[in-house]
Parts: structure tokens; C-alpha cells; sequence
């Protein structure tokens, strides 16, 4: 199975740029682990919303999966108690 190629949109890079270097560092090897699993034990499909959220501690990462095109995008990275306003 050929692994998925992951897109960042600018929001979700100025939230991570934003974070300390040790939380930023376990949130980017999460993302890139999607691109060998976009759907992840603990991955959840979002209600109200497109996507797909996986945790990380009190992190969240928000993302959408292209599976026709073999990409994720990236739409959200954040503290839990900011990422879903």
C-alpha cells in the first residue's frame, strides 16, 4: 500500500510554529505517521464538520483524508480546549 503524501494549510503551520519545540516535535511525528495510516486507532471521524481528528495528550490534530489522490491535508493542530472553536 503506497503511503499518502501530507499537505499543511498555512493555519495549521502557524499553530504549530506557535507550540513549544518538545509538543511540536510529538504532533509532527504523529502527522507523519498518517501518511503510512491516515485512519489510526483512536482516529475519529468529526461530526459538524469534515474530517478527522486524532489526539495526542491534550493535542489534537484535525485533517482531512483525499484517498482518491493519496493525500491528507493537514487543517489543524492545537490544545484541545482551542482546536474545535
Amino acid at each position: 500500500m503506497p503511503d499518502y503524501t501530507i499537505t499543511i494549510t498555512k493555519t495549521a503551520q502557524k499553530q504549530l510554529d506557535k507550540l513549544s519545540e518538545n509538543i511540536a516535535d510529538i504532533l509532527i511525528e504523529a502527522i507523519q505517521q498518517l501518511a503510512i495510516n491516515p485512519r489510526p486507532a483512536g482516529c475519529k471521524k468529526l461530526k459538524g464538520r469534515e474530517g478527522y481528528r486524532v489526539r495526542k495528550g491534550n493535542y489534537r490534530i484535525i485533517y482531512d483524508i483525499f484517498d482518491n489522490i493519496l493525500t491528507i491535508n493537514i487543517i489543524a493542530v492545537g490544545h484541545r480546549k482551542d482546536i474545535y472553536n
